[in-house]
């Protein structure tokens, strides 16, 4: 059975603080440098292959190591850091901090903070009002592309790596960050981020203990995610002077009503599932619009194709490939029986009498996928992880209060179905996610900074 309770108060659970007694914090200064510089190389941080803009996160992990470097094995520490590359100049950052407590013959045992990813979207300067590439400071605001979505967390986990090896608290757990390449393109098809990690298996030994996806928002548990299915529906028709509607077919009104169809047929079979309650979601799966282009011409001329784009959001309880295949018949149907759609007044039609030479112009339906259509998830909520991150939340911030949300990540359905125990966690704003002057609250990444480690605490007693 799944709690439906909504929020957690703080209490005090009398368990030992090896971790939060030593990390009280952030170090201020090494947290404000390495955001300082990792915000500044942000220009070259950029996702969006299409525009040209091929991230380089070497660029973050070159400034990393350097913070790092005292507190490494080679260097008489105890951080064991590994930088692995797929592709040259996106490399990917391993940093562990060992266990001294493990029982000889027993499983290794695993916390790992994983998801922080070195890439970032664009940022258009001329719409900021700050400069996006370069940290501004303004009281507890940091101001800068990528503050939020996620430099400020590779930030703050490198911040928590150096004070585990200053401090060395005794644990039976070894702790592992993983910071990726390639997330804001939507998936990582070259395979250089952490699908590559993955498949490698060098991420394997992260299923003997939960995994906190952190990126993330609002300081809370994000328990579930909506998959993303971005759709194109074409309607083909025929042109015509607008002044003889009865010679011509619409595309236009074809789109308006094939759209309303469609969403029609998907609510009726894909309602509110019973499971969203439990998880809070705010919303169920919808299916809409966002976008419609036509072909060009005058206002008097009937329009020969539309364009409908927009996305199907579909919490994690759901399919994606059985709506796929839902959405691809219906087309099919509504294709066959064209004709049996309404219509714009008694001239609109779509489908025309035979002509001269006997051919019957009729109007269609063509529909295409985007390329990556990503699953929701719904994290396990029964998991030690969640438990010990929502009391830890709690326990910082006063109470909890997990959320689901329509919004999608990459990579994490893809995870969990492999094996890992995924949570969900994030400490900047969503109300900035991939917005003009983003910024997060040093206040903020310094209480999560305090949660994980009251985390770690919690999954060591």
């Amino acid at each position: 059975t799944v709690s439906t309770q909504s929020t957690w108060d703080s209490r005090d659970s009398g368990m030992a603080q090896k971790v939060a007694s030593v990390v009280g914090g952030l170090n201020r200064d090494r947290f404000i440098s390495l955001l300082r510089n990792v915000i500044g190389e942000t220009q070259f941080l950029q996702n969006n292959p299409p525009n040209g803009l091929v991230p380089q996160e070497d660029r973050v992990v070159r400034h990393v190591l350097e913070v790092l470097r005292p507190f490494t094995v080679e260097n008489g520490g105890v951080l064991r850091v590994e930088q692995v590359t797929y592709i040259p100049g996106r490399s990917n950052l391993i940093i562990t901090y060992p266990s001294t407590l493990q029982t000889p013959g027993e499983p290794l045992q695993t916390i790992g903070f994983v998801g922080s990813h070195m890439d970032v979207v664009p940022a258009t300067p001329e719409s900021w009002s700050r400069n996006p590439f370069e940290l501004t400071i303004e009281g507890d605001h940091l101001y800068g592309r990528g503050t939020t979505d996620c430099l400020g967390h590779v930030v703050m986990l490198t911040d928590l790596f150096c004070q585990l090896a200053t401090h060395k608290p005794a644990l039976k757990h070894t702790i592992v960050a993983v910071f990726i390449a390639s997330e804001e393109a939507g998936s990582d098809p070259e395979g250089c981020g952490v699908e590559g990690l993955v498949k490698e298996g060098r991420l394997e030994h992260l299923k003997n203990g939960p995994i906190f996806w952190v990126d993330s928002a609002d300081s809370q548990p994000c328990i579930g995610t909506a998959g993303a299915m971005p759709w194109h529906l074409k309607t083909v028709g025929m042109l015509m002077h607008s002044g003889l509607p009865h010679k011509g077919i619409n595309s236009l009104e074809l789109a308006m009503v094939a759209t309303e169809e469609l969403q029609s047929r998907f609510y009726r079979t894909f309602p509110a599932h019973p499971n969203e309650a439990a998880y809070h979601f705010v919303t169920s799966s919808t299916m809409k619009p966002t976008q419609v282009e036509c072909a060009p011409g005058g206002l008097n001329q009937i329009p020969p194709w539309t364009r409908v784009s927009g996305d199907i959001r579909l919490t994690p309880f759901y399919d994606v490939a059985a709506v796929k295949r839902a959405v691809e018949e219906w087309v099919a149907d509504i294709n066959a029986n064209i004709t049996s759609l309404p219509v714009r007044g008694n001239f609109s039609k779509y489908e025309l009498p035979p002509n001269a030479e006997g051919h019957v112009a009729r109007g269609r339906l063509e529909l295409t996928w985007g390329g990556h259509l990503l699953a929701g998830v719904a994290c396990d909520i029964s998991s030690r992880g969640f438990a010990a991150f929502r009391d830890a939340t709690a326990a910082v911030r006063g109470s909890a209060t997990p959320y689901s949300i329509c919004g999608s990540l990459p990579l994490v359905r893809e995870m969990k179905d492999f094996g890992f125990d995924i949570q969900i966690c994030g400490f900047g704003l969503m109300s900035v996610y991939h917005a003009d002057n983003e910024y997060c609250l040093y206040s903020d990444m310094e209480k999560g900074l305090q949660i994980f480690a009251r985390t770690i605490d919690a999954l060591e007693a």
